[in-house]
């Protein structure tokens, strides 16, 4: 990484940190970071968790079809909008699964404590709750 995106990556790890989000991890397993430029020009970290989906036994709950959802707003006249921007973050994840999470930096290994994005299962996981 280039010095600027090391103080961005060392910023978003001090506030994912601050809100407990993250903790620091001695796990043996860690994937990989990377810093992915948002639309507004800001950076967004990700997780490149493709090696622990490989592994990960897939949840078969089905996800609901767009037009499913749609049909069920016929005849509606009252619409409500919510932000679900942050709505993985609402979820914690078992204390067992916990060390599957980590993710490894110039500044140390971190694991999740709430659903990262980019596992498999957080989908169907969020969808059921």
């Amino acid at each position: 990484m280039a010095p600027a995106e090391l103080i961005e990556l060392k910023g978003q790890l001090e506030d994912l940190l601050e809100k407990q989000l993250v903790r620091p991890s001695v796990s043996s397993w860690g994937a990989p970071v990377l810093l992915v430029k948002k639309k507004d020009g800001g950076s967004r970290l990700c997780v490149d968790y493709r090696q622990l989906n490989k592994l990960t036994i897939k949840n078969k709950f089905p996800l609901p079809r767009i037009d499913d959802l749609m049909d069920q707003l016929r005849g509606a006249s009252v619409f409500s909008k919510i932000d679900l921007r942050s709505g993985y973050h609402q979820m914690r994840v078992k204390e067992g699964d916990i060390p599957k999470t980590v993710f490894r930096t110039r500044y140390g290994h971190y694991e999740y404590v709430v659903m990262p994005f980019g596992v498999t299962n957080a989908p169907a996981v969020f969808i059921k709750k």
